[in-house]
């Protein structure tokens, strides 16, 4: 440990942000990453506890004392080789993971947690600068072919891994452009797609072969997802021509909201309106895009996509923004005795909502309003909870106007006719029914179709997707070639 005192000695570093009317004009990033004394005085914070919660709180076990350590010491070389050891994509994760490796660091047991998340970003971003992110092609070949569906974090990640066992790997994306929900579904100010598109440069070094715009499966008319395609496969052509496929799709079937008034224009899915943005972004021309400008916007959905509407919506110049949270506001602070070294419950303000957003907690929708087809407004009711249910207050209804509502309110399940296309049994929740564990890990019922991320797991995070790409990669190389050096 490289400062035994730092702990006590040093208060947490906040990454800074541009001022909101300087970042409101445009869709990049503004987030201003630690320069190097700022991390190293950060690192200089981290404990080096005799058991790293951090390590089992980061879904994929990042080293973080390790990398601390090094980034104190001034070896970012270093400290990026065992950043990258357990983690393919540390400039996704610095940005975008909600760090839930700093909710279990030790020091946040009575303290402020020490910012592990920006110190990943700093290494991260340190490598790039200096030419350290270079191709790992294989230096052996095994002439074995697989097939990952889905370019998303954990299609990537697997991707990786199987191409640098030696494995001829193509990735198939439906969407014109590599990245998953990445791609079309992180608004650009958050992530901006060029850390996407340098990874698919390094992959295809590597011998990792992108196949877009290519439908895999089939998507029934009506179904709401983003769909680019000009090509379809079936799942028999794929099998017939591929040693092992693995299903890394996301959960992309929205949750609805059915009330009266649905059917109104300007009622639509966050993931109707986010993609949009991204492909407008990247300079597309598109015709009849869903707009906020000037209007008074309702997102309803108090999580992370609502929040990503709300950015987006300021950013159109919208009049009001005003997001719905079914449940009750939760507390300032979390109880940290209750909750360490897990997740706690507690309010947290994104950077969207500084950005101007008025927020309610305990309320629902009982009905879209509309004038001549368009929405206008909201009928809404109070709810109190109690042992668990949901009662509505008597007396509280009340109509909000609105010009435009977003449903955020999350995702029930992959695109139910892709796996039903392969015949891949699903679960309860309608994901791909495949264990994590022995050796049927990531394995369907199908011979040689594996499933991994949203598509086995349901919606979940960014790092939780690399992981199970990382991991399901090691289950495919050891279906392949009896036994896998990946790690796990």
């Amino acid at each position: 440990m490289g400062k035994v005192t730092g702990f006590m000695e040093y208060e947490r570093i906040e990454e800074g942000y541009q001022p909101v009317e300087q970042r409101l004009k445009n869709y990049k990033e503004f987030v201003i990453t630690l320069d190097d004394a700022s991390a190293k005085q950060q690192s200089a914070r981290c404990m080096d506890c005799g058991t790293p919660f951090c390590n089992s709180g980061c879904p994929v076990n990042n080293i973080i004392p390790d990398f601390n350590e090094l980034v104190f010491q001034s070896e970012w070389k270093n400290a990026i080789a065992v950043l990258h050891s357990t983690n393919n994509f540390p400039e996704f994760t610095g940005r975008i993971c909600p760090a839930p490796c700093e909710a279990a660091c030790t020091l946040n047991v009575n303290d402020d947690a020490v910012g592990i998340k920006s110190i990943e970003h700093a290494i991260i971003d340190r490598a790039w600068a200096e030419g350290w992110v270079v191709p790992q092609p294989p230096q052996v070949k095994t002439g074995r072919k697989v097939a990952v569906v889905g370019s998303g974090p954990a299609g990537m990640a697997a991707a990786q891994q199987l191409a640098r066992a030696g494995h001829d790997v193509t990735v198939f994306e439906k969407n014109d452009r590599v990245g998953g929900l990445l791609r079309y579904g992180i608004p650009d100010f958050k992530m901006e797609k060029t850390h996407i598109d340098r990874r698919v440069s390094q992959m295809e070094a590597e011998g990792v072969r992108f196949r877009t715009g290519v439908l895999v499966g089939n998507l029934p008319e009506g179904t709401k997802v983003t769909n680019l395609s000009q090509e379809t496969i079936t799942p028999d052509q794929l099998k017939a021509e591929f040693d092992a496929v693995l299903l890394t799709g996301g959960s992309e079937q929205s949750r609805d909201l059915p009330v009266p008034g649905r059917e109104l224009d300007g009622v639509h899915f966050a993931m109707e309106f986010l993609p949009q943005q991204n492909q407008v972004n990247a300079g597309d021309k598109l015709k009849g895009q869903i707009r906020a400008d000037g209007k008074h916007v309702i997102v309803i959905g108090g999580g992370d996509t609502g929040s990503d509407c709300v950015g987006t919506s300021n950013r159109h110049g919208a009049a009001s923004v005003t997001q719905f949270e079914l449940m009750p506001e939760p507390p300032v602070e979390e109880n940290r005795p209750l909750t360490w070294p897990y997740w706690p419950t507690k309010l947290r303000t994104s950077s969207s909502h500084e950005e101007g957003c008025e927020r309610e907690f305990s309320i629902a929708t009982k009905a879209f309003l509309g004038d001549k087809g368009k929405v206008v407004g909201l009928q809404t009711v109070r709810v109190g909870w109690k042992d668990g249910k949901m009662a509505e207050v008597a007396g509280s209804e009340q109509v909000l106007k609105a010009d435009l509502v977003l449903l955020a309110m999350g995702f029930v399940s992959p695109v139910a006719s892709v796996l039903d296309a392969f015949g891949v049994d699903k679960d309860a929740r309608g994901n791909a029914r495949a264990g994590t564990e022995d050796k049927g890990a990531y394995r369907t019922n199908v011979p040689q179709v594996f499933a991994a991320g949203d598509m086995r797991r349901g919606q979940s995070l960014v790092v939780w997707a690399i992981r199970e790409g990382r991991q399901a990669a090691r289950a495919v190389d050891e279906h392949l070639m009896g036994k896998s050096d990946l790690p796990r």
